[in-house]
Order: structure tokens, then C-alpha cells, then sequence
């Protein structure tokens, strides 16, 4: 290559190499044709395990990000012209060099939504942030899409409850504030269905840096979510085997969220946020049973004789109380339905925002609740209050 144009390349390689340091995680790869006399040679980077790998005529060799600029035009020293295609998840940049010149070219890489979207739209007359031909990969790899990439009827519910759950994270994350990166937390993740799709949303829709912490007690639901992570190429996630109240983060967790925790689960999740400081928690309660052998009213006792009722209103003191002690650490919180009770029963979500230090007015109703109840809450107990 001629001098001058070395140097024109060199400055924007030099970018190319502080954005492949920052993107690691979602880089994908960078293919490279060098050409002279209508002769061309082709090299590759990419990632093998935790390595960052350049590859030219079958040799291939480890190197740093910051040695990407000097393998490059070294190895293309004998050439007149090269084209260079980086590409991460989301977003690609086009770089040639044609007559002492050198042209730059970002895009978007987003697929046009496929037709059946606007089928199934119709369908459920809902408009969808994570969209079918957008995001076929990750509704494939969880089960949503057939391999054709047709929406299975028996799976439009869960379509449905994923979609507007990531709707209601939407504005969480917006809530953060202009974070270089967002880490959540996904508690009793089960097969971690709502992390893969929120992983693509984040990054690929949003651009936003993003890393996701999945923890479950179950090791096959774990070793389920790290293949589909291998397999769809998504190395800003980890998951581990492991009770959520012995789990130790390594980053800051500014989100964390719950879908269907069993039981206290879900206040095990509630403390995990609160414990490490989040600043939004999202959680969808389940099978809720720990109160109900607990509380006793005797205002309502001729009511609560019936055991269904006794149950309902054992639901609703449970989340009440748990919105009642995150209040008491500081979170906004509101507590509604999330999807149609005729999706599922268990529709109620809680979700908390951090705005400031402990509320002791709220920590007193709690007290007062709980000597006239005669409980003794699990999220009260994990949070050592």
C-alpha cells in the first residue's frame, strides 16, 4: 500500500481497535480482501473461546485488539487495496481503500420484519418491540418461531407475556440514566427465555452495552441457557448453579428481575436487588404459600373460614407487604397487572425503582402489619429488618 494511504487507514483502525476492545462481547468478526492486479487474498479475525484470532492463507494467530492495526496492514503490504467489514451484534462498519482514498460506511444491521409478523400483529392486535425477521435467531434458539420462522400457535401467549414484559423493562432501563453498560440479573431463571430476548433488545435495538447474570438451583435449566448463549453467539452472559442468597456478583447489578419465582423465590430475588443496590427491581410472584399458614385476623375470621378466601387474601398480603418493605428500603413501587388474567393467573407484577435512602414511615406500617397479622414475612427476614 502507498504511504499516504497507510496512514489514512492506520487512524481509522485505531478507532476500529478502541471499539473491538470496548464491544468485545458482542463482536462477531472482521472479514478482510486484500487486492492487487485483480488478484485477491482474503483474512479473517474472530473469536475462539476467549481468544481473539487473526487468520491469513490457513495460518492463524492470536492477538490483542491493539494489534489489530499492525497485523492488518502488515499483512497487506503487498497489496494495493483492501476492503474491511467489521461486524458486531447490531451494527457493522464498511472500510475501502480505492486510489489513495479510504471510504467509511456504519449501518444498522437490522433485518427487514418478515410478513407473518404483521400476521400475528394482526392477530393479537399487538404491535411488537421484538420483532419476528428482526429477532428470528433468538425467538428460534427459545422456541417461540419454527425452524421456517413461522410464530407456533401454541407459543403466541408466550410471545405475548415476553414482548410486554420487555415493554415494562424498556422504561426501567431508560430509568438508569445514560450507563455505558446495563447489567441485569435474572433470579430464578428457569431456561432464561426473557434474558435472551432482552439481551438482543438491549444491545440490538436499544445499542446499549449489556450483560446478563442468570442463577437458578437447577443444574439442567443452567447448562440448557449456557448452550443456547454458545449457540447463539451471545458472550455477554453467565450462568450459574447456585441458592440465590449464596450468589456473590462480580459487576454492579443495576436491574434485577424475577419471572414466576416459586414461592419465596421471588423474595429472595427482591433482597438479591436490594442487598446489591440495584436500582430497579421487576419481579412476577408465584405460587404464593409462605403466609398463608402464617396470618390470622380476627376482624375477618368468619371470612376467612373459607379456605379460597383465606388463599386470595394471603396472595395479596404477600405482595403488599413485600412492595411495603421495599418501600421502606427506598423504592418506588408499583404493583399491577401485567398481562390479561386470562393469559395466566399469576399476572401481578411488582416492580421497584430506587429514589432514595430508607423510609421510616413505611418500615412502622410494616411493624404495625405484622404484630395485628401475627406473621413473619421471608423477605423481612432476608433483608435482616
Amino acid at each position: 500500500m502507498l504511504e499516504a494511504l497507510e496512514k489514512k487507514l492506520t487512524n481509522i483502525l485505531g478507532s476500529i481497535e478502541a471499539r473491538l476492545e470496548e464491544n468485545i462481547l458482542f463482536f462477531k468478526e472482521i472479514a478482510i480482501e486484500y487486492e492487487k492486479s485483480g488478484k485477491t487474498a482474503d483474512a479473517r479475525v474472530y473469536v475462539r473461546g476467549d481468544e481473539l484470532v487473526f487468520e491469513f492463507n490457513k495460518a492463524r494467530t492470536v492477538i490483542a485488539p491493539s494489534e489489530l492495526t499492525g497485523i492488518i496492514l502488515k499483512t497487506g503490504k503487498e497489496y494495493d487495496n483492501c476492503m474491511i467489514n467489521y461486524h458486531e451484534r447490531g451494527s457493522s462498519i464498511a472500510i475501502s481503500t480505492e486510489k489513495n482514498n479510504v471510504r467509511v460506511k456504519y449501518t444498522d444491521r437490522e433485518q427487514e420484519p418478515a410478513k407473518l409478523h404483521d400476521d400475528v400483529s394482526a392477530r393479537t392486535n399487538r404491535t411488537y418491540l421484538v420483532k419476528a425477521g428482526e429477532a428470528d435467531a433468538v425467538l428460534k434458539a427459545i422456541g417461540i418461531l419454527t425452524a421456517d420462522g413461522k410464530v407456533k400457535n401454541d407459543m403466541i401467549r408466550k410471545y405475548n407475556q415476553i414482548d410486554h414484559f420487555v415493554e415494562l423493562i424498556d422504561g426501567l432501563i431508560k430509568e438508569q440514566g445514560n450507563k455505558d453498560n446495563i447489567t441485569i440479573l435474572d433470579c430464578a431463571c428457569g431456561k432464561s427465555y426473557l434474558s435472551f430476548v432482552l439481551n438482543f433488545y438491549v444491545k440490538e435495538k436499544l445499542k446499549k452495552n449489556c450483560y446478563f447474570i442468570g442463577l437458578d438451583i437447577s443444574e439442567q435449566v443452567i447448562e440448557s441457557s449456557r448452550k443456547i448463549a454458545q449457540d447463539l453467539g451471545y458472550r455477554n452472559m453467565e450462568f450459574h448453579q447456585i441458592d440465590i442468597q449464596n450468589y456473590q456478583p462480580g459487576r454492579k447489578i443495576d436491574i434485577v428481575i424475577s419471572l414466576h419465582g416459586c414461592d419465596t423465590a421471588t423474595d429472595m430475588a427482591i433482597a438479591a436487588g436490594v442487598r446489591y443496590g440495584a436500582g430497579g427491581i421487576i419481579v412476577i410472584p408465584c405460587c404464593h404459600r409462605e403466609l398463608l399458614s402464617q396470618y390470622e385476623y380476627k376482624p375477618f375470621s368468619e371470612i376467612i373460614k373459607y379456605g379460597v378466601l383465606k388463599a386470595r387474601i394471603a396472595d395479596a398480603l404477600t405482595d403488599g407487604i413485600r412492595g411495603l418493605l421495599l418501600e421502606a428500603m427506598g423504592y418506588e413501587v408499583s404493583i399491577v397487572e401485567y398481562i390479561s388474567p386470562l393469559d395466566t393467573p399469576k399476572n401481578l407484577m411488582i416492580r421497584a425503582v430506587k429514589k432514595s435512602s430508607r423510609n421510616r414511615k413505611a418500615y412502622d406500617e410494616y411493624l404495625d402489619l405484622k404484630e395485628s397479622l401475627g406473621i413473619s414475612p421471608a423477605l423481612a427476614r432476608l433483608l435482616n429488618i
